[in-house]
């Protein structure tokens, strides 16, 4: 194999792959990339198993195909400290070399015939998806999805899928988040992404994409990329039983006012006390410090008797700072209940703090 490529459009291909290497053990063929040059198309993949980038190019000039693998976090800081030019990659006798001017660099390849084969399309269903979309209601709800959790099911995402709509869903157990779309799709099915694949998927969806699923995969495709991840097994909770079905009180709620006030009470504790006057909102601290913080703001609730909420103030933040618009609604049915914070189509659960 031997090619010709400009230098930032190979930096380019080269850090949308690095997180999919495995950086651990430097013996395992995923810590390579596989490099593909046919005709005039380059094409570089990597992998750890779990998930999987398959980068595509034609902005490239190629002097004989062929395929090579190298290790892939070495060939970028390589290419990082080039020049901003055409640079040559180049096989010989089982290395792969990179050359620009008077600067040349070898690393060792493994053999590019044993790197994991990716899943195929074929025969896949499909879906289609505003890729602007899909990628801003995921950034609302991947701040609920858990961590380590040994119910592995709730290390990842639902999209689950019914009835006209597309409904996007993650829960850490202390609070559910729930973006609603319209979707013509006429299958139902539900699939539990992972929440590394997750935080891949906002950093590369850009254009309008075709999704691919089986109950072990799902693959997204454009016209750059191919992308892959497999899917956590299990059942996801019933996330539709802890939405409350009424409210007693619902309140249209200031965002700004809310995060300042917020923000004031949690540079002392994030834990708080928010109480619903009839004239007001009272917010106060929750701890054992003997360190206090207290603001109010002045809002007309109707209420004939004070109601107050008891509650992690992050589950707050995060919904407040995922809503484009400048209200929002507050809804709940009585003290040390599960109350809720909706904006459009967006809506978070949270279950409150018991005092």
């Amino acid at each position: 194999m031997k090619i010709s490529i400009n230098k930032n459009v190979l930096e380019t291909v080269l850090l949308n792959t690095q997180p999919y290497l495995e950086k651990k053990d430097l013996s395992q063929i995923t810590s390579h990339l596989y490099i593909s040059s046919l005709e005039d198309t380059f094409v570089v993949k990597a992998t750890d198993y779990e998930i999987g980038l398959e980068y595509t190019t034609k902005n490239i000039k190629i002097i004989d195909s062929g395929i090579a693998t190298a290790n892939g976090k070495k060939l970028l800081d390589i290419v990082k400290i080039l020049k901003d030019e055409e640079v040559i990659l180049e096989t010989i006798n089982d290395y792969l070399y990179i050359k620009q001017n008077n600067s040349k660099f070898k690393l060792p390849m493994f053999n590019p015939n044993e790197f994991p084969e990716f899943p195929k399309i074929e025969d896949k269903p499909k879906f289609e998806l505003n890729s602007t979309l899909l990628v801003r209601s995921l950034k609302k709800i991947a701040n609920a999805i858990d961590t380590n959790n040994p119910k592995f099911e709730l290390n990842g995402a639902l999209i689950d899928i019914k009835e006209g709509f597309l409904n996007l869903v993650a829960t850490d157990t202390r609070r559910l988040a729930l973006v609603k779309l319209e979707n013509q799709i006429e299958d139902n099915f539900s699939l539990i992404i992972p929440k590394k694949a997750i935080s891949e998927i906002q950093k590369l969806f850009f254009d309008d994409i075709e999704m691919f699923y089986d109950e072990n995969t799902l693959i997204a495709k454009s016209n750059n990329f191919q992308f892959f991840t497999k899917l956590i097994n299990g059942k996801f909770p019933d996330y539709e039983r802890i939405i409350p079905k009424e409210k007693n009180y619902r309140l249209l709620l200031n965002r700004e006012k809310m995060i300042d006030a917020i923000k004031q009470i949690s540079i002392v504790s994030n834990e708080m006390k928010i109480t619903f006057k009839s004239n007001s909102i009272l917010f106060e601290s929750l701890n054992d410090d003997n360190i206090e913080a207290k603001t109010e703001i002045e809002f007309t609730t109707g209420l004939d008797n004070e109601i107050f909420l008891a509650v992690n103030s992050r589950y707050l933040i995060d919904f407040l700072s995922n809503i484009e618009d400048s209200n929002f609604t507050l809804g709940f049915n009585d003290t040390g209940l599960p109350f809720s914070l909706e904006s459009e189509n967006f809506m978070t659960i949270v279950m409150p703090i018991m005092i």
